[in-house]
């Protein structure tokens, strides 16, 4: 297969890069100059144009990761985030349809989406309520999947990607904890510890990716994407503490975070009729994490 990656030099596309060029023929797209790379796409950052690149190559796959998965963002400039979240795959359908309509597009959703859920585990067909900006050009840019493969066929699916952890992300809590246990004497986050999210990490979401190029209905089809296990930010701050190897006490200081949801597990019904078990728990994926950041953060 020809697979083209959308967003390729950031954290998930570019181990879909690294996963899918073992097999396959693997083409880069990304805002990043780089005149090095093989396969690679320089694309304009504020308006991109995709025309071209479906004009000038076929693809069997295209995979989107590009966007902003940045709630404060998408409070700060909501309409930056609507340009990179939504208008982009917008973008990327109409040169498909004009240049490239075999092409499978496969799109970064988010449980975002779900904002508060009204029970748990989380189903697919549970009503979209989200609490940010970032979760309704979620939402959006669903709908155009959809829209795009009601009225012209194209083939589309949108992973709602629930917590996303791993090599290469240099955001999120992760990150943040990491970063506070090693510069703060009192490392403090938000809210109560109680808060939950559906940790996954980075090589299982590439694991689904693949699945889902074989396996969805492309139909504007949305699955979700996590273990199915609910944990509390609480055990996480403990998991990443011991890893990091500290005996400092981590503190919260019981604050609502404006667009933060507060508890999330998934059922992964779908992707476990695809054939998706989980190979990473999350004491392991934290080890492997927190020793990449030692050697590259």
């Amino acid at each position: 297969m020809r697979i083209l990656v959308i967003g390729s030099k950031g954290f998930i596309g570019s181990h879909c890069v690294d996963y899918f060029s073992r097999e396959h023929d693997v083409w880069g797209c990304d805002v990043v100059l780089d005149y090095n790379t093989p396969n690679y796409i320089s694309i304009d950052a504020v308006d991109s144009d995709f025309l071209g690149i479906f004009e000038q190559r076929q693809y069997d796959v295209c995979i989107n990761c590009s966007g902003a998965a940045n709630v404060p963002f998408s409070l700060e400039k909501p309409f930056n985030d609507f340009k990179l979240n939504t208008l982009n795959v917008f973008k990327l359908l109409e040169a498909i349809r004009k240049h490239s309509p075999k092409c499978k597009f496969v799109t970064m959703s988010s449980a975002a989406v779900y904002g508060n859920p009204e029970s748990l585990p989380i189903v697919e067909s549970q009503k979209c309520m989200p609490v940010s900006p970032y979760g309704y050009h979620k939402v959006m840019a669903e709908m155009i999947c959809e829209e795009y493969s009601k009225y012209w066929n194209v083939q589309t699916c949108c992973l709602r990607i629930f917590s996303a952890y791993g090599p290469r992300l240099r955001k999120q809590l992760f990150w943040d904890l990491y970063h506070k246990i090693k510069d703060q004497d009192e490392p403090t986050l938000w809210g109560t510890g109680l808060e939950s999210r559906d940790f996954i990490y980075i090589d299982d979401i590439v694991r689904v990716i693949d699945l889902a190029i074989h396996h969805s209905k492309f139909d504007g089809e949305v699955v979700n994407v996590a273990n199915g296990n609910q944990i509390t930010i609480a055990e996480v701050a403990e998991t990443v503490r011991i890893a990091s190897g500290t005996d400092k006490t981590i503190k919260f200081n019981g604050a609502e975070r404006k667009g933060d949801p507060i508890n999330w597990e998934a059922d992964i019904s779908i992707i476990k009729k695809w054939g998706y078990q989980p190979s990473v728990n999350l004491e392991d994926g934290v080890r492997e994490y927190i020793s990449w950041i030692c050697k590259y953060g």
